[in-house]
């Protein structure tokens, strides 16, 4: 299982999942998909588009990963979760196939989702890549859509070293004909999204050109966006129930992706993308984006494990720390802007990130608390102070993160913040 052990897991071809689409009589074809990729964001555009399209009277589909909590969090319909017996009666039917086939835990579960969403004969699914997305077992779909949110460093000694080579992989997604959305334009992967868009004789829009959204109000539902098409205001207040700031980007990954969408789904309208937005969490049931799991003292977790996702979190710690620094009357906006005195961070990563790229992110003026996710991948805790200490963070280790996020909790005033994060183990464990 990759997300537990790491690389030894990886199967670096399209094989097995191959196999297991003819054993299983191609379901992957038997129903519409939409494709995501991405480092950073695919999880939340995902869930956003998924929401959308139940909205406007879709039967949807939603296959993502890791989970948090439950297994069946990776496969649902409608936003319900696929039935234990279903998994049971999978898995004892196609055992025997599956000793001689040898899969691993993600292809499986990807032959597994594609059966359940044929059997159940969904109008789409949203399909949301494991890793990379050239050799990704989900690739085998041939998509409406395909979505590559953004590119950054991850999964490196799998991906490659540079971001121009993580880009390669990722625009292995592109199919001929099939239009595609890039959330961010950036100069380092822009060209290999532009030429194998050309060589698949498809059309490509960078969303980050064509859209430009700004937070205009932190509310406890959620946050408001001021979202411009051009030079048009298309939105003047869009609520989205999803906090942190990086869902900006997000955002406008969404809505580009819808504007083709409503030519290929035509009962899609602007009312249900309203509210498909304003209720993504409670529709598709997302966790663990900047998501609130206690009020005294405030306690934030969040997803973000890889560098670029790190920095986003913590560039929005500190613009939350010096809005408390700076209000005069602190009280008079707690309202709309969740600030804090001081922060105490819950932290752990796994054992293959390099430490130095995430450490050089976190800000030097919170207390920590550092612990081990309870699988074999995750860093131990002793380490990763100890190698926080050479960036001039302190703190102290902890046996698990239920004693670290219990530590952290007791120690921190009621206006203080607690942020609990840098591994989705770390986070699951915590909600």
């Amino acid at each position: 299982m990759f997300h537990r052990i790491g690389v030894a897991a990886y199967k670096a071809d399209l094989n097995n999942i191959i196999a297991l689409s003819e054993l299983l009589n191609n379901p992957e074809k038997k129903f519409r998909s939409i494709h995501v990729a991405g480092t950073n964001g695919k999880g939340s555009v995902t869930h956003m588009l998924a929401s959308v399209l139940q909205e406007a009277g879709y039967k949807t589909g939603l296959f993502t990963s890791p989970h948090l909590k439950d297994f069946r969090e990776r496969i649902r319909i409608n936003g319900r979760m696929i039935g234990e017996e279903t998994i049971t009666n999978f898995v004892e039917k196609y055992k025997h196939s599956f000793d001689e086939i040898k899969p691993s835990f993600f292809e499986w579960t990807t032959a597994l989702a594609f059966k359940f969403f044929a059997d159940e004969k969904v109008d789409i699914a949203v399909i949301e890549t494991g890793l990379g997305g050239r050799l990704d077992s989900t690739n085998i779909i041939f998509p409406e859509l395909s979505v590559i949110t953004n590119i950054s460093y991850d999964h490196m000694p799998l991906l490659g070293d540079s971001l121009g080579k993580i880009a390669f992989e990722k625009a292995g997604i592109i199919k001929k004909n099939v239009p595609v959305v890039i959330g961010e334009r950036q100069k380092e992967s822009e060209e290999v999204f532009i030429k194998k868009a050309d060589e698949m004789d498809t059309s490509l829009v960078f969303a980050s050109e064509n859209y430009k959204s700004e937070v205009i109000t932190l509310i406890d539902e959620g946050q408001k966006f001021r979202i411009r098409e051009g030079d048009k205001i298309l939105y003047d207040e869009l609520l989205i129930d999803l906090s942190g700031n990086y869902q900006a980007k997000n955002i406008c990954t969404v809505l580009q992706s819808l504007e083709i969408l409503k030519k290929l789904f035509p009962k899609i309208n602007e009312n249900n993308i309203k509210n498909g937005l304003r209720k993504v969490s409670e529709s598709t049931g997302l966790q663990g984006r900047w998501q609130v799991i206690g009020r005294t003292p405030l306690t934030i977790v969040d997803v973000a494990h890889n560098e670029a996702g790190i920095k986003l979190v913590m560039d929005q710690l500190n613009t939350m720390r010096e809005t408390f620094q700076t209000s005069n009357a602190p009280d008079s906006h707690r309202d709309q802007t969740p600030i804090f005195q001081k922060l105490h961070i819950v932290f752990g990563i796994v054992n293959d990130k390099n430490p130095s790229h995430i450490l050089s992110h976190l800000p030097k003026h919170a207390t920590y608390y550092f612990c081990k996710a309870d699988i074999p991948r995750a860093l131990d805790a002793n380490e990763l102070k100890n190698t926080a200490s050479s960036f001039n963070i302190k703190g102290e280790s902890y046996p698990s993160v239920k004693a670290a996020l219990h530590a952290a909790q007791n120690n921190a005033d009621k206006d203080d913040l607690v942020f609990v994060g840098g591994s989705t183990f770390v986070v699951a464990e915590a909600i």
